[in-house]
């Protein structure tokens, strides 16, 4: 639907309604009324997503519509308003392009934007939309066979492989939500049963072999409703980070885990950090997830994308 009209920019908002449990579509009212008070000259397109897929092509399709840029004038822009999911959608649709990109959170982690720097509170980042302050971060390229039949996907935040994939899957098959504790929750059960898993994995073009709690390859540094794997993450800096789990007891394990909130776990003589431009994940039986979603079976070959896209940041940046 479309809320008004003008001959100003185009901000086309994509909603995952049930983001949130609801959250969401409880906060498009105020959303958009915000949008429409800081930016009179706009005309603001609303899109009620009635799935992943659908989402996806609404933002694809906001962006192939939107208008070359005007020098001295706001252009056309993505906005999108849900969860981790919804985040991972609009960068895909707005990777590589000039259309910069708004991200609304209203789901259960919000953990890109903890890691790019975007306002967690919905209206605070719609504050920062209104504003019109961008700056362009790096994304995460990830090729392989991955879900869907895509060839390439970007990533916001994090590739995981390991215990933190089956968790992170275990997450989204929940049929309940604890909000941000539905990850410990699930991260608790499944160490009842996890072993080490064998990987081959490529770094920077130098082949490793062995065995490993997990392997996250992080643009931005959060995932799992706050969990800092990749402390050291910068979305500006063109690289990844690589958080290498060794081989611990289940008992090492469980106590670290409550330590990757604060990400002070890679104190523990097990965890070693790497930075590199490309890496390969490779591994017997080995599934990706990515920014919360299933990415495909490995082999993945990562590859860091500097300034791949543009952000309504703010003009102060959001604490994490």
């Amino acid at each position: 639907m479309s809320l008004r009209r003008y001959d100003g920019p185009t901000l086309t908002l994509v909603i995952n309604p049930a983001a949130g449990r609801g959250r969401a579509r409880k906060l498009l009212p105020k959303v958009t009324s915000a949008l429409l008070a800081g930016l009179p000259d706009a005309n603001l397109r609303v899109v009620q997503s009635t799935s992943f897929a659908d989402a996806r092509l609404r933002c694809i399709a906001a962006v192939e519509a939107a208008r070359p840029q005007v020098e001295g004038h706001r252009p056309d822009a993505l906005l999108v308003m849900g969860g981790d999911g919804m985040m991972n959608l609009g960068l895909n649709a707005a990777a590589g392009t000039n259309v910069p990109l708004g991200l609304i959170p209203a789901g259960r982690g919000n953990d890109f934007c903890r890691g790019a720097g975007v306002p967690r509170e919905a209206m605070a980042a719609v504050h920062a939309i209104v504003e019109g302050h961008t700056r362009r971060i790096d994304l995460m390229e990830a090729r392989g066979d991955l879900v869907e039949g895509a060839e390439r996907r970007w990533v916001g935040s994090i590739v995981s492989t390991g215990y933190d994939s089956r968790v992170n899957h275990r997450t989204n098959e929940l049929s309940w939500s604890l909000g941000g504790l539905s990850y410990a929750w699930t991260a608790l059960t499944e160490l009842a049963v996890f072993e080490p898993v064998p990987y081959r994995i490529e770094i920077d073009g130098v082949k490793r072999e062995q065995t490993a709690m997990l392997i996250a390859v992080g643009n931005a540094g959060f995932f799992g409703g706050g969990m800092w794997i990749c402390p050291h993450a910068d979305v500006t800096d063109g690289l990844l980070d690589v958080t290498i789990v060794n081989p611990v007891s289940r008992t090492t394990l469980l106590r670290l885990l409550p330590t990757m909130f604060k990400g002070t776990f890679i104190k523990d003589p097990a965890v070693e950090l790497v930075r590199a431009k490309e890496v390969v994940i490779d591994g017997d039986g080995l599934w990706g997830m990515a920014d919360g979603e299933d990415l495909g079976a490995v082999p993945l070959r990562l590859r860091a994308a500097p300034a791949h896209v543009a952000l309504f940041a703010g003009s102060v940046p959001a604490a994490q």
